[in-house]
């Protein structure tokens, strides 16, 4: 099996961006919730939403996380992507408000996603 095998689409606003899922156990069922959308939230330069009925296996749970990377955090049933600072950050690079379990990384400049944050909805969904 292949380190990504699941691809999705994140569509916000005008943007959209592809990402690779991992091959982990709550990657997996965050795949097999999709297609999903819902109202988003920002928390710096982090989108995020509840995405209800994913089991957090915690396989990868950290504090270290980058611009780009998707990430489920299992105690909010709250999905996360990150796109730049956040609130916690002391350097360039995002910092969660909790541990979260990296799933996949978007492919190419996450950061277009700044352009985005006054969008309401989050749509993302299989590809």
């Amino acid at each position: 099996m292949a380190d990504f095998p699941n691809k999705i689409r994140i569509t916000v606003g005008s943007v959209r961006l592809d990402a690779e899922l991992k091959s982990t156990k709550t990657a997996l069922e965050v795949y097999a919730a999709l297609p999903v959308e819902s109202p988003v939230n920002t928390w710096g330069e982090e989108f995020y939403f509840k995405l209800a009925g994913v089991k957090d296996h915690r396989e990868t749970a950290t504090n270290q996380v980058k611009v780009g990377d998707v990430a489920f955090w299992g105690a909010g049933q709250v999905l996360a992507i990150f796109f730049g600072r956040t609130p916690m950050s002391m350097g360039q690079d995002p910092v969660p408000a909790d541990r979260v379990n990296v799933i996949g990384r978007i492919v190419g400049d996450a950061s277009v996603l700044r352009n985005v944050m006054d969008q309401p909805n989050i749509r993302i969904e299989k590809i």
